[in-house]
């Protein structure tokens, strides 16, 4: 929880930095702009479970897409410097959501920085140890159908190039940096060129279905 504590922090100081401008270029995250991301992540203490579960088994366990029902309302309602007021403000609010618990919270954090900062050519140095927890997280079996879709990583291990960290299971081999796997696990295409070995091939064709 400290870790995504400081993540929120983060967050609200970037969030804060940006101009009107910045915060309406479309995100990584496709369909939203860097301000409904923003907003999004103000949605634990907004929505509450109460809202945020029942959207999510509507949408069979679609994160995203279940997000994307609630979130464009919360950024209409939402200046950016309320985002960064309520991040501030409900830094340690605990959230526990069910199967993907409070690794969830960390790699959305972690996922979204950088579906802010790479559109709009801003760097944002990712924690290493952080990373871990994340990378960790996503080849596992709660990432499974929620952050990452079923088949995705079928058959493919992942190593990073700049952390002491493999996972996943496959003959085939996946390396890129530790942010750029976090990235491409959850589907952000922006990253395929950074990445490489044999199965680079299989996981773009997976991506770019």
């Amino acid at each position: 929880m400290s870790m995504i504590a400081d993540e929120r922090r983060r967050m609200a100081e970037l969030i804060e930095s940006l101009t009107p401008g910045q915060l309406y270029t479309p995100s990584l995250c496709e369909g939203w702009t860097v301000h409904e991301v923003a907003a999004h992540l103000c949605a634990p203490w907004i929505f509450g479970a109460r809202r945020i579960v029942p959207a999510v088994l509507r949408h069979g366990f679609r994160v995203h897409r279940a997000n994307a029902e609630l979130v464009r309302d919360l950024a209409v309602d939402l200046t950016a410097e309320e985002i960064g007021l309520q991040l501030r403000a409900n830094a340690e609010f605990v959230f526990n959501p069910p199967i993907v618990g409070p690794l969830g919270q960390l790699t959305d954090l972690q996922v979204h920085g950088q579906d802010i900062c790479r559109p709009l050519g801003l760097t944002r140095d990712l924690v290493p140890e952080r990373m871990l927890l994340s990378l960790e997280f996503l080849v596992g079996p709660r990432a499974r159908g929620s952050f990452v879709p079923r088949g995705r990583l079928d058959g493919l291990r992942f190593v990073a190039t700049d952390l002491d960290w493999a996972g996943g299971e496959g003959l085939l081999t996946v390396r890129g940096t530790g942010e750029a796997l976090l990235l491409a696990l959850t589907g952000r295409r922006v990253v395929l060129g950074e990445l490489s070995g044999s199965g680079t091939a299989a996981l773009h064709a997976r991506l770019t279905a």
